[in-house]
């Protein structure tokens, strides 16, 4: 467990007790795993993990994409207060109906960004997006019907945009709060199942975004959080081929706290030769085409203010006292 997450759960903590955002009941320690903890919510007020703003409208567009929450019950979210679903559902699904605003966030990343175009339902921002097609050949439950957000590759959001020279990209969000992970490799599934044999097709293939001369076994990808990036970047790669949405361009961002050095380390023992630190691992791995895009919190919103996005005020006070940590200098005046 990383040094960053516990200091996130004694800051969540004490935000609980200290904030008006919530009401005097959801204060009290929430059972997680079985067990009373003051950084989580009781179950039942877990939607007050969330901006007031989206409280409603957040919960009912997961309810009717059929999205899953993770570790949440009875259509509501985790009752953490350091779950990375929640927190990037607090960051971005503000923007879902702020085309402008989002367009302003995310030029740090995309200096291109001519506009902002709808990607679901007249949403500027979707969620657990895992395109529309069943691209990577993951199992599909007997039902047919893939969840997002649950049991296959999933983008924790999306967004879509027409550059400047005219053309349409989508962009993959893959994001990161507290979370760290160990040397454990993933390649057999508890059920038993050699996850290489579902993706080494993709790997295989003459188009294939990872540059192969730097992996000689393909196995070596399957340790957090290079396994997450390669599925992202597959579905990605796959999307594009597909001409997604009319899309041309299909790319994955990755945003995490450079405050979380736990993330950083290179999990996979044979590819710590290729950079200092997970993410410039993965950069060396697919090249500097734009595929892969990787930013911290810090960089991509601390720089916001009132002044510059008056329509999301309310949003800019809540981030900067719920993520303090990460928006030390957020101006919200």
């Amino acid at each position: 467990m990383g040094k960053f997450l516990e200091n996130e759960k004694r800051r969540q903590a004490g935000f609980k007790l200290n904030s008006l955002y919530f009401s005097e009941p959801a204060r009290e320690d929430g059972l997680y795993n079985g067990i009373p903890r003051p950084y989580c919510l009781p179950l039942a007020h877990a939607e007050e993990n969330l901006f007031p703003g989206i409280r409603e409208t957040a919960p009912g567009y997961f309810r009717s994409e059929s999205i899953s929450w993770h570790d949440g019950q009875n259509g509501k979210p985790s009752n953490h207060l350091c779950d990375s679903q929640v927190c990037c559902v607090n960051f971005l699904f503000p923007f879902t109906n702020q085309p402008h605003a989002l367009a302003e966030v995310l030029r740090t990343a995309f200096p291109d960004i001519r506009q902002m175009l709808a990607i679901e339902n007249g949403q500027y921002v979707a969620f657990e997006w895992i395109g529309q097609k069943n691209y990577l050949c993951e199992r599909v439950p007997h039902n047919g019907r893939r969840t997002r957000g649950a049991n296959c590759t999933s983008a924790d959001a999306a967004v879509m945009f027409e550059r400047t020279d005219g053309r349409k990209q989508i962009v993959l969000i893959e994001w990161k709060y507290t979370e760290s992970y160990g040397g454990l490799s993933l390649k057999v599934a508890k059920s038993g199942t050699d996850r290489t044999k579902i993706y080494r097709w993709l790997f295989d293939r003459d188009d294939c975004p990872i540059d192969r001369r730097l992996v000689s076994e393909f196995d070596r990808l399957f340790y957090e959080p290079f396994y997450q990036f390669m599925r992202q970047q597959f579905l990605a790669s796959q999307m594009q081929i597909a001409g997604e949405l009319d899309a041309s361009l299909v790319s994955v961002l990755h945003i995490v706290p450079r405050k979380n050095t736990d993330f950083r380390r290179v999990t996979s023992p044979e590819l710590r030769g290729l950079g200092p630190t997970a993410t410039e691992v993965w950069k060396r791995l697919v090249g500097n085409g734009g595929r892969f895009v990787s930013i911290s919190t810090e960089d991509l919103f601390g720089n916001l203010s009132a002044q510059r996005l008056p329509e999301m005020q309310p949003w800019l006070q809540y981030i900067g006292e719920r993520y303090s940590s990460l928006l030390p200098g957020q101006k919200t005046d």
